[in-house]
């Protein structure tokens, strides 16, 4: 097993502290020391109160859900001896509101890999790489949330 640490940080700089209009940028402080500027979700929220260039939590949540299957797709096809060129994943996800409790009910996957080499995978060897990584994913089986896997094929 491992641990995984990461710290947030929100301070008030001085801005007004009230029921809506109160800054929502903060920081995260990975365990590298890598910073990411956060905020909470612009569309949910008041103007003025999310900065620009901010990442929000709904989007890590989709990001994270898409890094980790990348990561396994990646080694899945290594180890089948497949040269990727190229990997882009235009993932997306949806909330729903069941009584009162925001949750994010779907996230899409929707990968585009392009191969080099003489080994090309058919289509069923790839939807089989892309069936394991998300098998092995442990971001997808630590959530409720409904992850479909949609590989974009040329």
């Amino acid at each position: 097993m491992s641990t995984h640490q990461t710290t947030i940080i929100w301070e008030r700089k001085g801005q007004a502290f009230n029921t809506k209009n109160y800054c929502r940028d903060h920081l995260i402080r990975l365990q590298d020391g890598q910073m990411i500027a956060a905020s909470g979700a612009a569309v949910n929220l008041p103007p003025g109160t999310v900065g620009a260039q901010t990442a929000d939590p709904e989007e890590l949540f989709v990001a994270s859900l898409a890094s980790c299957h990348m990561l396994w797709f990646l080694a899945i096809a290594a180890r089948k001896r497949f040269v990727i060129d190229h990997y882009e994943d235009r993932a997306f996800g949806e909330t729903a509101n069941e009584d009162g409790i925001a949750w994010m009910q779907r996230v899409h996957l929707r990968p585009r890999v392009q191969f080099s080499g003489d080994k090309q995978p058919t289509t069923e060897e790839l939807m089989a790489i892309h069936d394991q990584a998300h098998q092995r994913c442990f971001i997808a089986n630590s959530v409720k949330t409904d992850v479909s896997v949609e590989p974009q094929l040329d």
